[in-house]
C-alpha cells in the first residue's frame, strides 16, 4: 500500500517537472509566440492533486510515549551507568601495583614498573591512595576483599610520608584494619584483633570528617568492625594495601533516582 503510493507521487513529481521545464522552455521564445500558446500552456500546467487518505488504524499515545520520556530515558540509564564513589590515583602507587584502566581496582605485580619517581608515589610501603580527598562530611565506600590474602584498608592524612619505611598506624597519619591469613585486626599500636565470626567477603568504610569517626564493618549483615576516633586536622585520603595475586576492587554504588 505505502509502495504504491510512493511510486503514484513520484510519477506525479517526474510530470510536473517536465511541465516546469516545457513552460521554461516557452517563456524564451518570443512573446507573441508565446501568447499564442498561453491557454494551452496553463492547461497542460494544470495538476489535480487528490486529497491524502485517511489511514485507519488505532491512534498512538503520544502523551504516553512522549509525555515521560526524560524520565524513561534516565531509568534505562540507571541500569548501564555506574558510579563507584572513590577511584585510585595512579600517581601515589607503588611501582610493584597495577591499577584497572578505570581506576577502580588494584593488584601486585611480580615486577616493578617502570613509572615516574614523583614525590607523591610510595616507594616501599605497596600501597595506593584514593584520587580525592576528604576534609569535611561523611563518606562511605565499599571494597571488594574476596581471596586476596593480604590487604590493609583505611585512610592516610594528606602529609603522610611516601619514602622509606615507616608503621602504618594513627601516629604515622594512617587509620586502618588489616587481613593477614584469615587474622582481622585493627593497625593500633599495639594492634587490636578482630572478632569475625567468617571470613570477609567485603569490607565497607564509612567516614565522618566532621565527628572524628573511622568506622569499618561487613556490609552484609551490617556488622560494626572497628571505629577509630580522632580528631582530625588533614584531608583524608582512601588508602589500600594489597600484599598476594588477586585484586581489590572497589564497589560501585546503585544509582537512584529521587522525584519531586
Amino acid at each position: 500500500m505505502m509502495k504504491e503510493k510512493i511510486e503514484k507521487m513520484t510519477e506525479e513529481i517526474s510530470s510536473l517537472s517536465e511541465q516546469i521545464r516545457a513552460i521554461e522552455q516557452e517563456l524564451g521564445a518570443e512573446d507573441v509566440s508565446f501568447l499564442q500558446s498561453y491557454k494551452d500552456t496553463v492547461k497542460r500546467a494544470q495538476c489535480t492533486l487528490q486529497d491524502p487518505e485517511m489511514v485507519s488504524g488505532a491512534l498512538v499515545d503520544v502523551a504516553k510515549h512522549l509525555g515521560n520520556l526524560k524520565y524513561r530515558v534516565w531509568e534505562k540509564m540507571l541500569g548501564t551507568v555506574q558510579y563507584t564513589p572513590v577511584t585510585l590515583d595512579p600517581n601515589t602507587a607503588h611501582p610493584r601495583l597495577s591499577l584497572s584502566e578505570d581506576l577502580t581496582s588494584v593488584r601486585p605485580r611480580d615486577e616493578r614498573q617502570q613509572v615516574p619517581d614523583n614525590p607523591e608515589r610510595f616507594d616501599q610501603w605497596v600501597c595506593v591512595l584514593g584520587s580525592e580527598g576528604f576534609s569535611s562530611g561523611r563518606h562511605c565506600w565499599d571494597v571488594e576483599v574476596g581471596d586476596v590474602r593480604y590487604w590493609i584498608l583505611g585512610v592516610a592524612k594528606e602529609s603522610i610520608r611516601r619514602r622509606g619505611g615507616f608503621s602504618l598506624i594513627p601516629a604515622a597519619g594512617v587509620w586502618s584494619i588489616y587481613q593477614i591469613n584469615g587474622e582481622y585486626a585493627a593497625l593500633t599500636s599495639p594492634t587490636t584483633a578482630l572478632t569475625v565470626k567468617r571470613k570477609l567477603q567485603r569490607i565497607r568504610v564509612q567516614l565522618d570528617w566532621d565527628r572524628g569517626e573511622l568506622s569499618f564493618s561487613d556490609p552484609s549483615d551490617n556488622t560494626p568492625l572497628y571505629t577509630f576516633k580522632h580528631s582530625f586536622t588533614e584531608r583524608l585520603f582512601p588508602l589500600f594495601w594489597v600484599g598476594s595475586g588477586s585484586p581489590l576492587q572497589i564497589c560501585p554504588l546503585k544509582a537512584s533516582l529521587t522525584l519531586q
